[in-house]
């Protein structure tokens, strides 16, 4: 991989996540709970489900970033990243433009969602880590992203660098907010509530 400018890696991973926070308090964050929780039309995971998956990744992944941020003690301004190979992978994988096409990436059992949930506090939650995530983000432009090395989830002994984890988490993201979007009932659609509910 070549290595590119980290402010510009930046400026387009903060503009991803402000863009997920829009989407979270603009079109989810007053929908009833019903709606939150109303599986795909195939079957796939509702909204709340789309976004109770980020959230687990984020209780693993946010205290990680922080930690990571924190322990280095020289500031570095300026710099560029060099993505390693297996962080590269994982996020061409994750980046729902590039892996159109190709087989659905099935969630682990323990980052799969029980189909009812307390949508609100489950939408509220996931603003909550996205404010923090771009938090980490700026504060990312003061570090070196080409360390330290962070264990991902499902295989701790497999370590990646800070800029890898910060691009791959958030196009995780963009991924499943995506989908949560596209189970949005369009007004030409809509059905009563009532209609939702008998039909549930």
């Amino acid at each position: 991989m070549k290595p590119v400018d980290k402010h510009q890696l930046l400026d387009n991973l903060e503009e991803m996540v402000n863009s997920h926070i829009q989407t979270a308090v603009e079109q989810f964050q007053n929908m009833h709970q019903d709606l939150l929780n109303r599986p795909a039309a195939d079957g796939g995971w509702s909204i709340a489900q789309c976004l109770e998956h980020l959230n687990r990744y984020g209780d693993y992944y946010l205290p990680l970033i922080g930690r990571g941020i924190a322990i280095q003690r020289q500031l570095v301004k300026g710099g560029k990243f060099k993505s390693g190979f297996i962080g590269a992978y994982f996020t061409r994988m994750m980046n729902p433009d590039t892996n159109t096409g190709r087989k659905k990436i099935k969630a682990f059992k323990a980052y799969s969602p029980v189909p009812e949930l307390d949508a609100h506090a489950v939408v509220a939650e996931f603003i909550r880590q996205q404010e923090e995530l771009l938090l980490c983000v700026r504060r990312a432009r003061m570090v070196d992203l080409n360390i330290p090395r962070i264990p991902i989830s499902i295989l701790k002994l497999l370590k990646l660098k800070m800029g890898d984890v910060l691009q791959f988490l958030i196009m995780h993201d963009e991924r499943h907010v995506r989908q949560a979007k596209r189970n949005l009932v369009m007004p030409m659609q809509a059905r009563s509530l009532a209609d939702i509910r008998n039909a549930s």
